[in-house]
């Protein structure tokens, strides 16, 4: 039964590595995604008030934080924030910009784990029908929902971003959230692989963005070892975000902003290629810019 349940994707890594060390950071991530949720949720359900808010402007223990992308649609639609919202924002961009942009998508979202339970059922019923979408169409969803909010004078996105339904959802029992969290399934399911996430979210487009810079990345750091297997190309939500490191000559560094940081392709691969390193130890900031070349590689090129 257990077999059946395992991702053809790990199948070697389980093989080679055993099954915790093929799940590791997919369960860490799991259980990351359930702790957010469940802290916004204890509050209303059982009166435990350690989070106050939802994910887009929350308190915990008396320190606002707030979604820098629920801001600026705030800003553009003509409400400058408090202080507290402001700095809040701050707080949490600085955070992912350390992290990574995209660690919100991989780690904290909750409808992350809708999305690869569908990738998952595509994967297990044999379902190939792959629409192609654009990967840009998030950045263009992105900038409508700036333009939407200047328009109406409100934080458009917020009427219908399924992460703020799903919350709504869960505390309610009932309502428009499950709506929009099926519309998800079922176009990921059906439709496209990765289609929402991947390709259609602009909270992903916007955290992609935060993240070209952060400081915290996947490296392929033994990329000489790599069989050509394609278990980490198959995993990843973003694959064409890992041919740089993995077959370039430059830096070993994954640096698109689109990596999720979600550790898929190191407990996806077999020989153990991956592992998660920064700029700072592998050599990619010096004096505050960023190098993109390192002396192992024979490579001296500066970006």
């Amino acid at each position: 039964m257990i077999g059946w349940l395992i991702s053809d994707n790990r199948r070697l890594s389980v093989a080679e590595r055993g099954l915790w060390r093929s799940h590791k950071f997919w369960l860490l991530r799991r259980i990351s995604q359930v702790s957010v949720l469940g802290l916004f949720v204890l509050g209303p359900w059982f009166g435990i008030w350690i989070v106050r808010g939802n994910f887009g402007a929350s308190d915990i223990f008396g320190l606002h934080l707030a979604d820098p992308y629920v801001v600026l649609q705030g800003i553009a639609g003509g409400a400058w924030p408090a202080w507290p919202a402001l700095t809040g924002a701050l707080i949490v961009a600085a955070a992912y910009f350390l992290l990574g942009g995209r660690v919100y998508c991989a780690w904290v979202c909750p409808v992350n784990v809708v999305t690869d339970t569908a990738y998952w059922l595509r994967e297990k019923s044999g379902l190939t029908r792959d629409r192609k979408l654009d990967r840009r169409a998030r950045l263009m969803i992105l900038a409508a929902t700036f333009v939407a909010s200047a328009v109406t004078g409100t934080v458009a996105w917020e009427f219908v971003n399924p992460v703020s339904l799903l919350q709504r959802a869960f505390i309610s029992g009932i309502g428009f959230g499950w709506v929009i969290i099926l519309a998800v399934f079922l176009v990921d399911l059906f439709v496209a692989r990765r289609a929402w996430c991947s390709h259609l979210c602009p909270v992903g487009a916007f955290w992609s963005i935060i993240g070209r810079g952060s400081v915290v990345r996947v490296s392929a750091k033994r990329r000489e070892a790599c069989t050509d297997c394609g278990a980490c190309f198959n995993i990843c939500p973003e694959p064409h975000v890992i041919t740089p490191a993995l077959k370039g000559t430059g830096t070993r560094l994954i640096l698109s902003g689109d990596c999720q940081n979600c550790g898929g392709c190191i407990d996806a691969c077999p020989v153990s290629v991956f592992e998660f390193s920064s700029r700072l130890s592998e050599g990619e900031w010096v004096g505050g810019a960023s190098v993109t070349g390192q002396k192992r590689d024979g490579v001296g090129s500066s970006a």
